[in-house]
């Protein structure tokens, strides 16, 4: 987090814990607000890769499960980043900021996915960084959010999954109700009070539970390396071409789409238990190994917590889910607010 807007926050009530907004002071009433409001949440738990260069469209076109030819500067897009055998190293909202291509990633992998994408670059004219504190980065979701970014960008874009610039910075759309700013550090205290005006400030906790409620995951340490795309869902939020060129995995991706039902999906449910990414879930269908794995977890406005999980669809179907243990606490599961893909 930049220094001077971690000093801000603080300025405007927040309790930080290694660059994450923890809360305001009291975490029930923020999510209460984002249940019932509007609210707004600091990104800098989040990292942001910027490639830049004339190849640069080209060599991410080669490394990325989406379409980055189709990444225009008024657009955005989801997008995940495989091993060699399809396993999701990290995943993206990606946006075009000035000569920037802007990856925000969960940032406790930012290291590890800028370094190997950085060793496929070899000849071609690009650069990639870890640009996290050149911007500063605000969510806005809510029934006013339209309303109170348009009053503090100046700006708003069209529809979702586009973006737009303003004289602050770039303004990406994710729904209805849900916005991304990415702001110039001199311009982001301006449009925080502005924006003040009609949205609660809440912690990254807050943003979590609404971002996985919405059914967008975000591959984390502890889940590196064991979904193909699919399984939490890319594909259905539009993160996943199957019509452009061979990246890496693309083969394994394209098989578990067209030959056969996947085995394995992600859901969204509530466990009265505390729960992480990466804990595993088990059901009586299946003896002594684990069914499912956690992908996010956030805590719910209820009490408990609410989680994405990626579990067996016939032991979800059939079983009840338990956290960590056969005898663990049991999960309740919930509909997803996106129909899945016809198989």
């Amino acid at each position: 987090m930049i220094e001077s807007w971690n000093h801000f926050l603080k300025s405007q009530g927040a309790t930080t814990d290694g660059g994450t907004v923890l809360h305001y002071g009291d975490p029930a009433a923020e999510r209460a607000a984002a249940e019932n409001g509007t609210i707004v949440a600091d990104l800098s738990q989040l990292g942001v890769i910027a490639f830049r260069g004339e190849d640069t469209a080209t060599f991410l076109q080669g490394q990325l499960t989406n379409d980055v030819r189709t990444l225009q500067a008024d657009s955005a897009q989801w997008s995940g980043y495989c091993s060699a055998k399809g396993r999701l190293l990290g995943n993206f909202l990606m946006w075009r900021q000035n000569e920037d291509y802007c990856l925000q990633l969960s940032g406790d992998i930012l290291p590890d996915v800028l370094r190997r994408l950085s060793m496929f670059i070899l000849r071609a004219k690009v650069k990639g960084r870890d640009a996290s504190d050149e911007t500063v980065r605000l969510v806005v979701a809510g029934k006013q959010a339209l309303a109170a970014v348009n009053a503090a960008m100046g700006a708003v874009p069209a529809a979702a999954m586009h973006s737009v610039a303003a004289e602050a910075g770039q303004v990406v759309r994710l729904g209805d109700d849900k916005f991304v700013l990415s702001i110039a550090p001199d311009h982001a205290a301006a449009v925080w009070q502005a924006l003040r005006q009609s949205a609660t400030p809440v912690g990254a906790p807050v943003w979590d539970w609404l971002r996985l409620s919405a059914g967008i995951p975000m591959i984390v340490s502890a889940t590196q390396e064991q979904f193909v795309p699919q399984m939490i869902n890319l594909e259905i939020i539009g993160g996943v071409s199957f019509q452009k060129g061979c990246y890496p995995g693309q083969e394994i991706v394209a098989r578990s789409q067209y030959l056969g039902k996947l085995k394995r999906r992600m859901f969204l449910a509530h466990v009265d238990a505390e729960a992480a990414p990466g804990d595993n879930l088990y059901s009586a269908d299946i003896e002594g190994q684990a069914t499912g794995t956690v992908v996010n977890t956030a805590p719910a406005p209820e009490g408990g917590f609410d989680l994405l999980a990626v579990a067996q669809v016939e032991s979800a179907a059939t079983q009840v889910l338990h956290l960590k243990a056969a005898d663990g606490a049991a999960l309740t599961l919930k509909p997803l607010p996106y129909a899945p893909l016809p198989e």
